[in-house]
């Protein structure tokens, strides 16, 4: 479906070098990325302000042409082949809009039918279905320039969508949104996800959204590939542990180890404990502690995608 093979892109910029004089300088947006992504695939793709991620979309998508490598979707070249590749993608950009400002959202819709010369019974069973699990019908007759951030969003998600496109780009989709907002536009990419007939590329800095959308995460950092696999693969190279933690009636004895654990923390006066595991299950490490101590409360923490993620960038030398 989609095949970056050692894909670059280089901006000149001016930086100073004296008082008064600048000098160009070339910066490696996107510094030899080679991806393959297949059919259906949902893929996270993310990194750090600058890291080149955005670069990438529109490298893919026809906005900017590669300064060197090869890049094909669908077996089209994006940039000589642009017109043929926009009927057969979608696009949504957090900051930029493809509905008409003064218009009422349905009217942009209908607009969008006749660009994409869509049949008017398709075009009416993919609106239907938008309006249906994103909520739309309660402002489908206000101007866009009316609507809230999150509407205005779903909004976009739907003209995205109306003339059947195989892959869904998507860049920083729920950047703003509140959370009830969030939640609808999540639980939609989740569900157009589950048929497998839409591929679905999804940038962001909100790693809720990749952890409930995408199987498949790739992190970019200045401009190259610095992990792609699972989530799980993600958690498994940078030592992120399940916590333990337990309430307990009376301290531990001091000395105290638990098997395939470590303590890392002691409140309350010693009345909560938390052991991180260490690749031990977390049923045999209840087991044992429930038989040396006498246990109020337990509760099983997953380890936060969010400090796997920042160990990441700062092991390869992110701001």
């Amino acid at each position: 479906m989609i095949r970056m093979q050692d894909l670059r892109k280089d901006f000149t910029v001016r930086v100073k070098a004296g008082r008064l004089r600048r000098e160009k300088r070339i910066v490696a947006a996107v510094d030899g990325v080679s991806l393959t992504i297949e059919t259906g695939e949902m893929v996270g793709y993310i990194g750090p302000n600058g890291a080149g991620k955005s670069t990438t979309l529109k490298m893919l998508t026809g906005v900017l042409s590669p300064s060197s490598g090869e890049v094909s979707v669908f077996g089209l070249t994006p940039v000589p082949q642009r017109t043929r590749l926009a009927l057969r993608i979608g696009v949504v950009f957090g900051q930029r809009s493809q509905l008409w400002w003064d218009l009422p959202l349905h009217e942009s819709f209908r607009l969008l039918r006749h660009i994409y010369r869509v049949p008017e019974a398709e075009h009416a069973a993919r609106l239907r279905r938008c309006r249906d699990l994103l909520g739309l019908d309660d402002f489908m007759d206000t101007p866009v320039r009316q609507l809230s951030l999150g509407q205005r969003m779903r909004g976009e998600l739907t003209a995205a969508l109306l003339h059947g496109p195989q892959v869904l780009f998507l860049d920083e989709p729920t950047i703003g949104l509140d959370v009830v907002s969030k939640q609808a536009v999540r639980s939609f990419l989740a569900e157009l996800g589950a048929t497998g007939d839409v591929t679905l590329v999804l940038t962001t800095h909100d790693l809720a959204d990749i952890e409930r959308l995408c199987e498949r995460l790739v992190v970019i950092d200045h401009g190259r590939v610095v992990h792609d696999g699972t989530i799980e693969a993600l958690h498994a190279r940078y030592g992120s542990r399940r916590s333990l933690v337990a309430d307990l009636d009376e301290p531990l004895p001091a000395g105290f180890e638990l098997p395939g654990a470590t303590r890392t923390g002691v409140e309350a006066d010693g009345h909560r404990v938390t052991f991180a595991l260490d690749g031990t299950s977390a049923g045999g490490a209840v087991a044992a502690l429930v038989a040396a101590a006498s246990v109020r409360d337990l509760s099983l923490v997953e380890p936060d995608i969010e400090d796997v993620v920042a160990r990441l960038y700062t092991a390869n030398g992110a701001p």
